[in-house]
């Protein structure tokens, strides 16, 4: 039975909100684990947890293999963004500290926009590009504030710039994907590529994990039931019902989460500055998740005597009056309000 629009956008909005703070957590955790695993044996040792997981889960849900159809962008984020982007965010992560590492991957989002709009038609409303400059202010203000708390190099932030450019290309690989699969068959088996992209550090997981503390080893599965399965599941979820630069903005929250569990787990307190540029990223969020309401301007045409004829479009943003037409009684104005995927409020034609 298909939800209405309000539930499921409510129904949306939690996933995401699942996603970006297990995602902040994996910042930490990865620092915790990384002393005692090597960047790539962690990654393939948090994939093949991530594997496990996901596995049982589709194999109780019985949704069989994704369409033919959904394979290459399953194929492409898999290799990108669950191989090659655990790899070097592990290293980087290594040489920078956890609020720089959150602000130079941050610059994913802003990636992930332009790809969006250039390569799936995304629409960039001001709200959004609003919302995301302010975040990323926000992004640069945590990072700049933290950065000379631990041992920052340039090799950590140029991986962390790889880290970023491969979520986004993975980002929107992924999004055609789900037209034709659902989230749980594009995660489970684009999880699955990216372990078997990482099988080449078999031998150091293997080797590593006989000398690790329990502590380590139980961050490193931790990242791979938790961040990975769980949390990449929840992100395909929310992103099959909205626009990758909508989805994109909403991890502006990570660094802010970054910041408060750095304080809580790693010791890590947060000075004013930091403190300022979380909230920053935080309103950034709320700004790009905002939108006009479409009865609003549905009632400023009736006020002005006109009859509004509600319509979707791909590519609005709010509410607009885009159209009148000469009628019996009166103009017949098209009111257009945005056209998200199926999770959004959306009126229908009077």
């Amino acid at each position: 039975m298909k939800k209405p629009p309000r539930l499921a956008g409510a129904t949306a909005a939690a996933a995401a909100v699942v996603t970006v703070v297990l995602w902040a957590s994996a910042f930490v955790s990865i620092r915790s684990a990384g002393d005692a695993y090597s960047p790539g044996a962690l990654a393939l040792g948090r994939l093949l947890s991530g594997v496990v997981a996901l596995g049982i889960l589709w194999g109780v849900r019985r949704e069989g293999l994704p369409p033919r159809s959904a394979w290459r962008g399953i194929a492409i984020s898999g290799v990108l963004w669950f191989g090659f982007y655990m790899v070097v965010l592990n290293w980087g992560e290594q040489q920078v500290d956890a609020g720089t590492a959150a602000l130079v991957v941050n610059i994913g989002p802003i990636l992930i926009a332009l790809l969006g709009s250039r390569l799936l038609g995304d629409a960039m409303p001001p709200r959004l590009l609003a919302g995301m400059a302010v975040s990323f202010a926000g992004a640069v203000t945590v990072g700049l504030s933290m950065s000379g708390q631990g041992g920052s190099s340039v090799l950590g932030v140029v991986l962390c710039l790889l880290a970023a450019v491969a979520y986004a290309g993975g980002v929107v690989a992924q999004k055609p994907a789900l037209a034709q699969a659902s989230a749980l068959q594009v995660t489970t088996f684009g999880c699955l590529i990216g372990a078997v992209v990482c099988l080449p550090f078999a031998g150091q997981l293997v080797q590593q994990a006989a000398d690790a503390p329990v502590s380590a080893t139980l961050n490193m599965v931790y990242l791979g039931v938790f961040p990975t399965a769980l949390a990449f599941t929840t992100w395909a979820y929310a992103l099959a019902r909205t626009t990758a630069s909508k989805m994109g903005a909403t991890t502006y929250a990570v660094p802010a989460l970054v910041v408060l569990m750095s304080w809580l787990a790693l010791g890590e307190v947060p000075g004013l500055l930091t403190l300022a540029g979380g909230a920053l990223c935080l309103a950034g969020v709320a700004v790009s998740r905002s939108r006009a309401r479409s009865r609003t301007a549905a009632a400023e045409v009736e006020a002005a005597g006109v009859t509004p004829v509600v319509v979707t479009e791909p590519g609005a943003t709010g509410a607009d009056v885009v159209s009148a037409e000469p009628g019996a009684t009166g103009a017949r104005a098209t009111v257009v309000v945005s056209a998200e995927p199926p999770s959004e409020d959306v009126s229908v034609k009077k």
